[in-house]
C-alpha cells in the first residue's frame, strides 16, 4: 500500500516538474547586436521579410496568424519611458498609433499596463484585446528605449489560441531586452 502510495506520488511530481519545464522549452534566441536588442521566440517560427515596416519578423510555420516583430523608432532628446507617460498612458497611445489606428478597420482595447525593471533599463508591459473585421486577437508587447531610439517587440495571436500560448508569450514578451 505504501509503495502505491510512493509511486503515485512520483508520478504526480514528475508531471508537475515535466509541465513546468515544457514551458521554457521551446524558445530560439534571436540577438540583434547592431541595433542592440535581443529576444526569445517560439521554436518551429521563421523569420519573414516585410519591406518598410518591422526591423525583423517571426511567424509560426503551422499558425500563420501568430508572430512576433520589433520595431524601432527615433525618440527625440534624451527622453525616458516614463517622459513619454505611464505605462496605461504608452500603451493607449500605441493602441491609436500602431495596433489600431483611425480607418484600419480595427479595435484595440488596453487591457493591462505595467512595468518592470531588468538590468538598469525600463519597460512597459502591454496587453491587449484588438478586434478585426474578421476575428478577436490577443497582443502582448514590451516597450523599452534606449540610445534615442523607442523599441517596442509585440506578439499576437487569435484569441481562441490564447489560452494554449500565453504562458510561452509571456515568457517571450519578458525576455525582451535592450542595450
Amino acid at each position: 500500500m505504501i509503495k502505491r502510495i510512493v509511486t503515485m506520488l512520483l508520478v504526480v511530481f514528475s508531471l508537475t516538474l515535466t509541465s513546468c519545464v515544457s514551458n521554457v522549452v521551446g524558445l530560439k534566441s534571436h540577438i540583434d547586436t547592431g541595433d542592440g536588442y535581443q529576444f526569445l521566440y517560439p521554436n518551429g517560427w521563421l523569420p519573414i521579410a516585410v519591406a518598410n515596416g518591422p526591423d525583423v519578423v517571426f511567424r509560426d510555420l503551422i499558425q500563420q496568424t501568430e508572430n512576433v516583430s520589433v520595431v524601432i523608432s527615433p525618440v527625440a532628446g534624451d527622453k525616458t519611458l516614463a517622459d513619454l507617460g505611464t505605462p496605461s498612458e504608452v500603451g493607449y497611445k500605441l493602441s491609436k498609433n500602431a495596433i489600431a489606428p483611425a480607418d484600419s478597420g480595427r479595435e484595440a482595447e488596453l487591457i493591462n499596463a505595467e512595468s518592470r525593471e531588468s538590468r538598469s533599463k525600463n519597460y512597459y508591459i502591454l496587453e491587449y484585446a484588438v478586434k478585426l473585421p474578421n476575428q478577436q486577437r490577443h497582443n502582448l508587447a514590451s516597450v523599452a528605449i534606449s540610445r534615442g531610439k523607442l523599441f517596442t517587440l509585440n506578439i499576437s495571436t487569435t484569441e481562441e489560441r490564447w489560452p494554449k500560448v500565453k504562458a510561452a508569450f509571456e515568457k517571450v514578451v519578458k525576455s525582451f531586452s535592450v542595450y
